[in-house]
């Protein structure tokens, strides 16, 4: 009878405090629900039938009371534990409507970050084929520069080479009489001089 009473006072608190399940809700993380409950709780009136019982003289009629008081009190538990199974289903509904709004955030988030990934990956993509084909680009020009001094160069050393071979048709083109050709050649043995 005393968990019935308390189940029932619990079931009544449930619907008369269910307009304030908001409001601890918004209570901050040190106001704990046990706290919140100790200073709001208002117990329930007693019911009228406790404290009631008169005994009867006949003892038909105490049977016929005691069966009333049976079968009220039946009823009333019975309407107890039906609002109490809707408070319970609520919240459950109501739990599992905030886990589904969760998830469905976190998928949302998810997706974000995936995006804004992939958009960063592709920017990435972009400016490394950038750079390769700068790269690349400065790669050509460097060819082309070394490409035209090799050709300057070849070209000097073919002038170098043609203006020696001038320079010897021209030497070799002088005529050296008899006389001083004999004086050159022991001048040449004697000096030791590059001719």
């Amino acid at each position: 009878m005393a968990f019935c009473n308390k189940l029932s006072r619990f079931v009544r608190r449930q619907s008369e405090n269910a307009s304030m399940i908001g409001s601890l809700r918004s209570f901050s993380a040190d106001a704990t629900h046990h706290r919140f409950h100790q200073e709001t709780h208002n117990f329930l009136e007693p019911e009228y039938y406790i404290g009631s019982w008169e005994a009867p003289s006949d003892p038909k009629d105490a049977e016929r009371k005691l069966a009333q008081l049976r079968r009220d009190y039946a009823k009333k538990v019975r309407v107890y534990r039906k609002e109490y199974i809707h408070e319970i289903e609520m919240l459950r509904v109501e739990k599992q409507r905030k886990d589904e709004a969760r998830l469905l955030a976190e998928r949302a988030a998810n997706e974000e970050r995936r995006l804004l990934k992939a958009e960063a990956a592709k920017v990435r993509a972009e400016e490394r084929k950038i750079a390769d084909e700068e790269f690349r680009q400065t790669l050509i020009k460097e060819r082309a520069e070394k490409l035209e001094m090799w050709k300057m160069m070849g070209q000097k050393r073919e002038e170098k080479i043609k203006e020696r071979e001038k320079l010897l048709r021209e030497q070799s083109s002088l005529w050296i009489e008899q006389k001083e050709l004999e004086r050159k050649i022991t001048e040449a043995l004697v000096d030791n001089v590059v001719l």
